[in-house]
């Protein structure tokens, strides 16, 4: 672990790259207010890393306790930076801050729609009769969500799925499997859709503009036992991490990308929280990749664990 004169690890707006699919506008403007939220990922990892080193807490179950102390906190500080936003950017739902502290629940998934989202492209209008948003021009979060949607479909090819649903496994150090997320398609996936679109009309009291046409597929949060057992087992992949361990903080990452607590902002929670850890445990500040979250729901455990912009394992452990 580090050392008391060793240098603090420096975090910057660099090791929290902005997601494409944060990035659904053609103005310059627009995107350099988007890209500055990284700031305040950076900040918020500061003041964690800084708590942690001042706690000092031995590996084990005190380190376990300490590290969820700090995700606690991160999803506390989403939401009241979703409460100081006036609204999101580009089509789709209305901006409501108490979706960044609503638990996820077995009754109410997430389901994220891959591939074509006009939504995404800047300047679209709803199309009633084709049930999408059409028109308007390109924008990273349209091209992002269409390259996964293909990735998607494409490991129903290379898994030789027949059917519509994907469940994507984990495998625990211990050997024990766990069913993590699931990618639908075809019929099961137009299903997804209109059950998505009902909860919606329910919670607004009106029937929302969602996209239901085209070729519908969604990747869908994994039950929550299962998510419950993912992020308990990434924190104690973290808690027992010897300095250095590159390889826990990958898996343990994967583990939390396959089990978010909260309706929104699970993402930028996960993004801060691990670089802030990463820092702590290996003495050099880990930079994640911008479509880390869409690798992990899309790629499956051994395609999505280890990332190309990865601290090497030499690089950290000589630095620790």
């Amino acid at each position: 672990m580090r050392r008391t004169a060793d240098p603090l690890p420096e975090i910057t707006a660099g090791n929290l790259p902005t997601p494409e699919l944060a990035e659904r506008s053609t103005d310059p403007a627009v995107l350099r207010r988007v890209r500055g939220f990284a700031e305040s990922q950076a900040a918020a990892a500061r003041v964690e890393l800084r708590r942690l080193l001042d706690l000092a807490p031995l590996p084990g179950p005190e380190r376990v306790r300490a590290f969820e102390s700090a995700h606690a906190r991160l999803v506390k500080w989403r939401y009241e930076t979703a409460l100081r936003t006036p609204s999101r950017l580009g089509r789709g739902l209305p901006h409501d801050p108490e979706r960044f502290r609503v638990r996820l629940a077995d009754d109410s998934p997430n389901c994220d729609r891959l591939g074509y989202l006009g939504r995404l492209r800047d300047g679209s209008t709803w199309n009633g009769e084709a049930r999408l948003f059409t028109g308007g021009a390109d924008t990273p979060a349209h091209r992002v969500m269409l390259r996964y949607g293909q990735r998607a479909l494409a490991r129903f090819e290379q898994t030789g799925t027949p059917g519509d649903e994907l469940r994507n496994l984990v495998v625990l150090p211990d050997g024990q499997v766990v069913v993590g997320n699931s990618l639908v398609r075809g019929d099961r996936a137009r299903r997804v859709g209109r059950e998505l679109a009902e909860r919606v009309a329910r919670r607004q009291g009106v029937a929302p503009q969602m996209e239901l046409g085209g070729e519908p597929l969604y990747a869908v949060t994994a039950p929550a036992e299962s998510r419950s057992v993912l992020f308990a087992e990434a924190m104690r992949e973290l808690g027992h991490a010897r300095p250095g361990d590159v390889a826990a903080w990958q898996r343990a990452r994967y583990l939390l990308y396959q089990a978010p607590l909260t309706k929104k902002g699970s993402d930028a929670v996960t993004r801060t929280f691990l670089v802030a850890v990463g820092a702590f445990l290996l003495g050099t500040t880990p930079t994640l990749e911008q479509d880390a979250d869409l690798r992990c729901m899309v790629d499956g455990q051994e395609g999505a664990t280890a990332m190309p912009g990865d601290p090497l394992v030499e690089a950290a452990l000589s630095g620790s």
